[in-house]
């Protein structure tokens, strides 16, 4: 095998980080949803974390996995909503066959179609607004106040006037200090 055929394919790095990214997320959320859990005194508050924790990670595992499979066999973008509820028709399916037989299967296989397909179009409605704001965050825009604000930001010549008057008056309070010491 040449050096050639070891290098990824075009997209499946980001297929990968797709995945993983996602699962990791779900992993969070669901120990967040153990923290608040109704059984945590019953079972334990670590227990019932790492349990929702580890059941959220595998479910969007699964569904993430089946949606880039699909995207790769029909050849179409990471946006593609179509994608989604093919994957989550699939993996709810195997899922709900493990889970619950024939019947679970079928109910599983719509509640995943409609959930994932549901949560991808947040996701994709709400990428660019995520985007515009760290963009703003990272040009220093997010702290402007109000005209009405009693707060004023000063510039170079306000700021070295309002310095000389605060060692005007500290020097005169060090001196009325000076003479009641004396």
């Amino acid at each position: 095998m040449s050096s050639a055929d070891s290098k990824p394919l075009e997209g499946e790095a980001s297929s990968l980080s797709r995945i993983f990214v996602s699962t990791l997320v779900a992993g969070i959320a669901g120990a967040g949803v153990g923290l608040v859990s109704k059984h945590r005194k019953v079972h334990g508050l670590a227990n019932i974390s790492a349990t929702y924790a580890t059941n959220f990670s595998i479910v969007t595992a699964c569904y993430c996995g089946a949606r880039e499979f699909v995207r790769a066999s029909r050849k179409t973008g990471p946006d593609d909503l179509l994608n989604s509820a093919i994957a989550g028709f699939g993996s709810g399916a195997v899922l709900g066959r493990l889970q619950g037989g024939q019947r679970g299967a079928l109910r599983y296989s719509f509640i995943f179609a409609v959930a994932g397909t549901t949560v991808d179009y947040a996701t994709l409605r709400l990428k660019p607004v995520l985007l515009n704001f760290i963009e703003s965050q990272r040009k220093g825009d997010w702290l402007k106040l109000p005209e009405w604000s009693p707060i004023k930001v000063l510039d170079d010549e306000a700021l070295a006037a309002k310095q000389a008057r605060e060692k005007q008056i500290y020097a005169q309070r060090l001196g009325k200090l000076n003479k009641e010491e004396s």
